[in-house]
């Protein structure tokens, strides 16, 4: 229990000292006149004024409160290697121990987990959020059991109390890891691009290890290539994606007995492979009105550089005219088809006739262009079946259709087929037409598939309008009809027929995104979005996942259209990802490429020091022994060999108060009257001795 004397006043405190400025003025003159009562007068203003004052007594019972010391424990990834889990769980519970014999204290355990999104270990946050639900005139101390890797340091509290780091590690641990410095999201295909890599040791190195580390390199999941490469250097190593798309590349460090944990000794880096530049050649054999459709369209994208000839004036043409007046471009054709075919990404023939142009030699190369790699695309008109047609030349032995000389007159819709509604070049298509339909052309050339052609267009008669082959290590498509222009003008609605030859154009030239049968696995944070695509109208089964530990699940996925099938896959760990569903096989990285966690693993108290000395406190390695815990004072150094301090706070809870007048009204006025007749009687008598005196 303890008291205090307050103050209620009956008059406000200026009005109380101005009276009392009067009353000090009164009793000076008093003084100055010789009066005999003025200090009894003067002791009876002072009554008044305590009892305008109204002091009262106040008591309080108080009750005393528990000193708090707050406990962060990390349990990060980086705390799961070597002895720290067991360094932790001996320091926690020596801690509980000790908190437990201290008088009035009580301790708060927190933890601090990894942060989400590579967020590394966020123990400042957690430190910042026990204090904040604690009143900071109770807490007497912080302990945080840490391996001192902290990503939060620039949210750490200001602390009311010491704050002590137990670290755990050991003094002689030692780690290698690998460094992935400079990594570009996008590459151009054909072109090397440098990779900025570095192997590192940290920690107490022994002795023997070499200045050497193995390090593999594998593509897409494939098998590794190995190499020597120094320790502590900067490498740049020169890499040529192998296809468009997403390339996964994998590098690893091969593990070196001792190290303290192997998790930062592998990286995976995502580069999506880019073409430079398209190299496309149009050669037209005369000019039409479907002729601009093309060249608009190869035009309108700036990373296709086109190459159109337009045969105005074959070599038959005998009209007199002097060649030297002639403004025409002659058809380098030894330079296109002979020297620098190999340069071109598709060759396109729009309404191309044999008319002596194009020796059959050099048909030949193109032929053999599209076995060995390359692209050509057959725009058919009403030529296609005469004598002079393409497919009387080399070319029909990779043309996947056979022609008659039928040419079909009238007008149609065109449609896909079954295959078509599968096929990615037309999938959808029939989603970007008018309400009421494509609109209808009016020219088809009859012909039929052959060999490995896929039917995905039909048009008049049901005959094939559209039709795509594998040819070699190449790929050949043939159109026939010359009307696919009437779509780009809007005749009854139009149709899709951008769409449909930039999505050809891009089948062509192995764009990943549009091959027939492919696995697909994107990831999204914790979740991966895999899509399986197929022309087969057979379920293509099951997806075997094989994650980064090992193990293996399989995964079922809906039809979510023709062909189209799809499902998400909440990914349980970081690393590489590895989906296989028959022939096909693809491989994806979840998680950051290196995790933060495992950047630094070696145990220090750098990082802390500078907030824990702020405090007083002590950092303390659990490997030297658990600390004791002591009581100190406020200001006094709270850390030393083999114990940590606490200051004791004093906190307590007021229960309850009483007040109570010091004096009742009456006595004071008792009092006040008491002297003023004291002092009247003394200035009465004074005045009649002096009388008779005189």
């Amino acid at each position: 229990m303890t008291g205090a004397v307050i103050l209620d006043p009956h008059l406000p405190l200026l009005v109380i000292a101005g009276l009392a400025m009067l009353a000090v003025l009164l009793t000076g003159y008093a003084l100055w006149r010789g009066l005999a009562g003025w200090l009894p007068r003067a002791a009876a203003a002072f009554i008044l004024l305590v009892a305008l004052a109204n002091p009262s007594l106040q008591q309080e019972d108080r009750a005393p409160l528990t000193d708090i010391v707050i406990a962060v424990v990390d349990e990060s990834s980086s705390q799961t290697v070597g002895t720290r889990p067991a360094q932790t769980a001996a320091a926690l519970a020596r801690l509980r121990a000790e908190v437990a014999s201290l008088p009035n204290t009580e301790l708060r355990e927190v933890t601090a987990q990894d942060a989400p999104g590579d967020g590394g270990t966020p123990l400042m946050a957690a430190l910042a959020e026990a204090l904040a639900e604690e009143p900071r005139a109770r807490v007497a101390g912080a302990v945080l059991i840490t391996d001192g890797q902290v990503h939060d340091l620039d949210l750490a509290p200001q602390m009311p109390a010491p704050l002590h780091v137990l670290l755990t590690g050991e003094t002689a641990d030692w780690d290698r890891r690998l460094i992935i410095r400079n990594a570009p999201a996008f590459a151009i295909l054909g072109e090397p691009v440098a990779l900025t890599l570095r192997v590192e040791d940290q920690g107490q190195v022994p002795e023997g290890v070499g200045g050497t580390a193995q390090l593999s390199i594998a593509v897409d999941g494939g098998p590794p290539d190995w190499y020597d490469v120094p320790v502590g250097e900067d490498l740049e190593l020169p890499v040529t994606l192998p296809h468009g798309g997403q390339n996964i590349i994998q590098f690893q460090v091969a593990v070196t007995d001792g190290e303290l944990t192997d998790r930062n000794n592998a990286s995976v880096t995502a580069i999506n492979g880019v073409r430079d530049r398209l190299r496309v050649l149009l050669v037209s054999g005369e000019p039409h009105a479907g002729e601009r459709v093309w060249r608009n369209l190869l035009k309108s994208d700036p990373s296709v550089d086109l190459v159109h000839f337009t045969i105005l004036r074959p070599p038959e043409k005998q009209d007199g005219i002097p060649v030297e007046e002639l403004s025409l471009i002659a058809f380098p054709t030894r330079e296109l088809f002979v020297e620098k075919i190999d340069e071109f990404d598709l060759i396109i023939f729009d309404r191309y006739r044999l008319r002596g142009i194009l020796p059959t030699s050099y048909l030949e190369n193109v032929r053999d262009y599209v076995t060995q790699g390359g692209t050509v695309l057959v725009a058919a008109g009403p030529e296609f079946g005469t004598a002079d047609s393409l497919w009387r030349s080399p070319l029909a032995d990779i043309l996947p259709v056979d022609t008659t000389s039928r040419v079909l007159e009238g007008g149609f819709r065109p449609k896909l087929t079954d295959l078509g509604q599968r096929h990615p070049v037309t999938q959808g298509l029939e989603a970007l037409g008018p309400k009421d339909g494509w609109g209808r052309w009016f020219r088809q050339i009859e012909i039929s598939a052959r060999g490995a052609g896929q039917v995905v267009m039909q048009g008049a008669e049901g005959k094939p309008l559209l039709v795509l082959a594998r040819e070699g290590e190449g790929r050949v498509a043939v159109l026939a009809s010359d009307h696919a222009w009437l779509w780009g003008r809007g005749y009854e609605g139009g149709g899709p027929q951008l769409e449909l030859l930039r999505r050809l154009a891009h089948w062509m030239l192995k764009e990943p995104d549009l091959e027939e049968e492919i696995l697909t696995a994107l990831p999204e944070d914790q979740t991966l979005a895999i899509t399986r695509r197929t022309v087969s109208e057979l379920d293509p089964g099951p997806v075997t996942i094989t994650l980064p530990d090992g193990t293996t699940t399989p995964l079922v996925l809906p039809q979510i259209g023709p062909g189209h099938y799809a499902a998400e896959f909440a990914a349980p760990m970081v690393g590489l990802y590895r989906l296989q569903q028959g022939t096909l096989e693809t491989v994806v990285a979840v998680g950051p490429p290196a995790p933060k966690e495992f950047e630094e693993t070696i145990a220090s108290g750098e990082k802390l020091a500078p907030i824990v000395a702020a405090s007083n406190g002590g950092i303390l390695r659990i490997e030297a022994g658990t600390p004791d815990v002591r009581a100190v004072g406020e200001g006094r150094a709270a850390a030393g060999r083999g114990w940590i301090g606490i200051t004791p706070r004093g906190a307590y809870v007021t229960q309850d108060i009483r007040v109570a007048a010091l004096l009742p009204g009456w006595a004071y006025l008792l009092l006040a009257a008491a002297l003023a007749l004291t002092a009247w009687l003394r200035e009465g008598r004074f005045a009649m001795g002096r009388h008779r005196a005189l």
